[in-house]
This record gives C-alpha cells, sequence and structure tokens, in this order.
C-alpha cells in the first residue's frame, strides 16, 4: 500500500461554495479522492454515521467541503464509498480462499479431505492478515464494519449489500460438509460467527481488562486460531440432528 498525499486546492482569490470546474477536480484527481475516503474512514470508525459530518471530514481531509460533496455527494454516499473499497478486497480474498481450498481438498463426490476447520480457517484469515498487516487505514475499517454490523437502522442493510454473496458460498461448502444440517441451523451458525468475527477485528479492549491482561484484543493470530475452533465445534453443535 502506498502513502496517500493529501492535495490542498490552491486558489488566488477565495475559495467559492458550490463545485470546483471540472478540469480542476481532475487535475487534483486520485489523491484527493483517496484522501477523503481515508479521513471518512478515520472518522466514522471512532464516532459511528451519525456522529460525523461532512465538514468534519473535509477539515481531516485538509479539503473544502465541496471537493466533498463533488466526489461523494451525500454523507450516507460518502459512507458506502467508504465501505465498498475495502469489502471487495475483503470478499474477493475470502471467495478465492475457500474456493481455492474447495478444489484442492475436495473428492469426486462429496466433501473429499475438506474439513470444517480448514474451511474457516481460510474464509477468516484474510480479514485478520488485512487487520494484522494493512495499515491504519485496515484497523479503521475493521471497527467501522464492527460498528455497521450492530447498527440497528441500517447495518443490516449495509452488510447484506456488501458482504452476503461471499457468505452464501461459505454456507454453500459448509453444507457439503454437514449434509444433514437444516438451512436454519447454517445460517444461525453463521450469524453467532459474525457478531464474534466483527467484534473481534473491532479490538475494544475489552478482552484485555476482562482477562486481567491475559488476553490482549490485539494479537488477531491467536484470535483467529480461537475462531477457527470455537466456530467449527459451534456449527457442528447447532446442525446436529435434534
Amino acid at each position: 500500500m502506498t502513502k496517500l498525499d493529501i492535495a490542498r486546492p490552491a486558489a488566488a482569490t477565495p475559495a467559492k461554495r458550490g463545485r470546483p470546474p471540472k478540469i480542476k477536480a481532475q487535475a487534483i484527481g486520485g489523491d484527493t479522492r483517496e484522501s477523503i475516503l481515508d479521513a471518512a474512514e478515520d472518522l466514522f470508525s471512532k464516532h459511528g454515521f451519525y456522529g460525523v459530518t461532512i465538514r468534519e471530514v473535509a477539515r481531516e481531509a485538509g479539503v473544502d467541503t465541496a471537493l466533498v460533496h463533488y466526489y461523494f455527494g451525500a454523507k450516507r454516499d460518502l459512507f458506502d464509498a467508504v465501505f465498498l473499497r475495502r469489502a471487495e478486497v475483503w470478499n474477493n480474498d475470502r471467495v478465492e480462499a475457500i474456493n481455492r481450498y474447495a478444489l484442492a481438498h475436495s473428492g469426486k463426490e462429496g466433501a473429499g479431505t475438506m474439513t470444517l476447520e480448514g474451511l474457516l480457517r481460510a474464509f477468516l484469515e484474510p480479514p485478520f492478515q488485512w487487520s494484522l498487516k494493512g495499515g491504519p487505514g485496515w484497523k479503521h475499517y475493521s471497527a467501522l464494519v464492527a460498528q455497521t454490523n450492530a447498527n440497528p437502522a441500517f447495518g443490516g442493510e449495509t452488510m447484506a449489500r456488501y458482504f452476503d454473496p461471499a457468505i452464501r458460498r461459505l454456507i454453500e461448502l459448509i453444507r457439503i460438509l454437514l449434509p444433514e444440517a437444516r438451512e436454519e441451523d447454517l445460517y444461525w451458525g453463521w450469524h453467532n460467527l459474525s457478531g464474534a468475527l466483527t467484534l473481534t477485528l473491532g479490538e475494544t479492549g475489552r478482552l484485555d481488562r476482562l482477562s486481567d491482561g491475559r488476553c490482549r484484543s490485539g494479537d488477531l493470530e491467536t484470535a483467529c486460531d480461537y475462531m477457527v475452533r470455537f466456530a467449527a465445534a459451534g456449527f457442528r453443535a447447532v446442525c446436529e440432528k435434534p
């Protein structure tokens, strides 16, 4: 990942409100757009959607509010752009990982040598690795996803829009491994895993205080190992025949 420079529009006369000239906007271009997304991502992750204004995003990015409106429109459009930017990376990596795993381990008929633990690890490792090694922006994004997943106003709709295709592919493969499972069991299994995943990636520090320092919420490699085992056992437990 490259470090983005924050570009400030230079003007010989006082800045005017409204949409900037097209040539000027194109000259400022990608760096300014990315700087706005970075600033919005940071602020949304700390204060939530309702706790951030367009003016605050512009100030954090070092641009005029008119530029934010020019590139993204209303605040909800800006939020969606922030959410989509990294969701595409997460989803592509996760789907590619579980498809590779399934191809490498599936037999001519049925699950072959696939295991629930192996499949879940393939799906969970990409977001953990991005949060570990991707830099501050990915930390902000993980916290933002955690907030959004728990937001009763629009969280369900936002998560569904950006993450459902990848999740449905995972459930398809779990169904091969647990052929006796009812549909509702699989979805409840995912629901419980989803909450644990986003809370863990949020790195709230709650675990550190609760365990008196024995566990660290920032130890994401250990967290991933525990989550794979916990989720696999959970899926098996809820998918057993009654």
